[in-house]
């Protein structure tokens, strides 16, 4: 019989991807937004007035699920959106001040949140981490492109 092997690299990286998303979530929570939402206020912080379509690209999800996010951004009053001047077709987006300071504490909780995974790794170990999950980030890629 088949089972899994709960020393597997495979299920160790997924439990650590399980309690990474959990704890970031508890202290995304404390901040008043949900884990969806910081790399939206990255980007716009980076880049102002985008469209809701280069949005939808760059953090690759749906046209639909953006709308819905922004609304609920909007509606907390991180985000506005506008019409273009030029093409009214288009809608861009744009941080508020309240967007700006939540994007500079979800920075804040990913910082900390990084500091206690790797609480007790010494520097060249950490080197050597970052070697290993962008290695591990291509051979993914590499696998998606041969579909």
């Amino acid at each position: 019989m088949n089972k899994v092997d709960k020393d597997s690299l495979y299920y160790v990286f997924l439990e650590i991807l399980r309690l990474h998303y959990y704890r970031t979530h508890v202290l995304l929570e404390e901040v008043g937004v949900y884990p969806g939402q910081p790399p939206m206020l990255f980007i716009l912080n980076e880049k102002d007035g985008q469209s809701q379509k280069e949005l939808a690209d760059k953090l690759q999800i749906k046209s639909s699920t953006i709308t819905v996010m922004l609304k609920r951004m909007e509606n907390s009053g991180l985000v506005t959106r506008r019409k273009d001047e030029l093409d009214q077709r288009i809608t861009r987006v744009y941080i508020t001040k309240k967007g700006k300071e939540i994007c500079n504490e979800a920075i804040g909780v990913m910082n900390r949140v990084e500091e206690e995974m790797f609480r007790n790794i010494t520097i060249e170990e950490r080197i050597i981490l970052r070697r290993l999950f962008m290695q591990i980030r291509e051979n993914l890629n590499n696998a998606l492109d041969m579909k």
